[in-house]
């Protein structure tokens, strides 16, 4: 069975830090582009990152860069996402998900729906 296991939210205080983890389970991740989507209540799913299997090249909305920072682990079959200087505007449900590329239209809803696979899905709450 194909799964994603995500981990690493939680409850934070603005200007902190969170590293998610999602592992891949019964396939491997070296040819899929992987990316970081969330979903806050009342809004719509976002794309905030991606990495490419061909080159390992990365990506970011606007709304992240400069403070997250996406990674990936072959020998794991791991990908991650390090998010530092955190929001309240960053409160959301993350996911992860695989499908057949990365570019730099990662935050467009066309983006998501080229996603093949998908996880469940971590809660991350920033506030004081």
């Amino acid at each position: 069975q194909l799964q994603f296991v995500e981990s690493g939210g939680g409850l934070v205080q603005p200007g902190g830090s969170l590293r998610l983890s999602c592992a891949a389970l019964g396939f491997t991740l070296d040819h899929y582009g992987v990316g970081w989507f969330r979903q806050a209540p009342g809004k719509e799913r976002e794309g905030v990152s991606c990495v490419s299997s061909s080159d390992g090249s990365t990506y970011y909305s606007d709304s992240v860069k400069g403070r997250f920072t996406i990674s990936k682990n072959n020998a794991k079959n791991t990908v991650y996402l390090q998010m530092n200087s955190l929001k309240p505007d960053d409160t959301a449900v993350y996911y992860c998900a695989a499908g057949p590329y990365c570019n730099s239209l990662v935050h467009t809803r066309e983006y998501g729906y080229a996603m093949d696979y998908w996880g469940k899905g971590t809660l991350v709450t920033v506030s004081s």
